[in-house]
């Protein structure tokens, strides 16, 4: 039987496990460790025969599987969202008993101590947009006419330089918006936006706010003006949150 760790838990008194709180399939009951004053572990025993290295490494192969893990990981960790500050620790983090974690924690304690004063009272906010081209096209000004001996040309060319433009007015949009937010945040990360498969176009912007609480009605408020301003040049913004500060726990 090893150790599960969930979270460290910044709080100024012994947080309680919410009754049914379940974890990962197969381990016990999540319960509280004391680290030292104000800091504490949440963790559950697990049977090293489900979440051993051998058998991790058989279940990474299993998507469901990892996907079931993650969820049940990451809902214990937003149980405890009220606490002071709240770090995540990565998914199948196991250690050989409750004193090795512990242990493992104290050691780490100039660390955690600089990361709990980052995070403390701050929720994690995430802001997507994805730009919808054919919303965003029609908002561009339509290509010139021309005598038709050069219209097909023409038209090709104007239809080049119309899909540069709408690259670079979205980055300048993404970058404004961006910014925009990042005023009204602690911290702020853009992660690498891609090509998802979507049916209306590219992520054009995926970034995570760390937003003090006592803010966070008022960032919503300015998301939700800045997503019905965009709404109308053919873009389409999501907010998802509040969560545990995920992105803002690494040094």
């Amino acid at each position: 039987m090893g150790t599960y760790l969930y979270c460290v838990i910044a709080a100024p008194r012994r947080p309680t496990v919410r009754r049914g709180r379940a974890g990962l399939a197969g381990t016990g009951p999540v319960r509280v460790l004391d680290v030292e004053d104000g800091l504490f572990l949440a963790v559950a025993d697990a049977p090293l025969d489900l979440y051993g290295e051998a058998a991790i490494a058989r279940g990474l192969q299993d998507l469901d599987w990892v996907s079931r893990a993650a969820v049940a990981h990451e809902a214990v960790i937003e149980s405890f969202t009220g606490a002071t500050a709240v770090l995540p620790m990565k998914l199948f983090t196991i250690f050989a008993s409750d004193e090795r974690a512990v242990a493992h924690v104290r050691g780490e304690r100039p660390r955690i101590t600089g990361v709990v004063k980052r995070v403390a009272n701050q929720q994690e906010w995430g802001v997507r947009v994805v730009l919808d081209r054919s919303r965003a096209a029609g908002a561009a000004p339509p290509a010139p006419r021309a005598p038709s001996g050069v219209a097909y040309l023409t038209r090709k060319k104007a239809q080049r330089d119309a899909v540069v433009e709408l690259a670079e007015r979205a980055r300048e949009t993404v970058a404004a918006l961006y910014d925009r937010l990042a005023a009204r945040s602690k911290d702020a990360t853009r992660r690498s936006a891609t090509e998802l498969p979507v049916q209306s176009g590219p992520l054009l912007l995926d970034a995570a706010f760390l937003v003090p609480r006592s803010r966070a009605k008022s960032f919503e408020a300015l998301v939700g003006r800045e997503a019905k301003a965009l709404r109308r040049q053919g873009y389409g913004l999501t907010l998802t949150g509040p969560w545990p500060p995920y992105s803002f726990v690494q040094d």
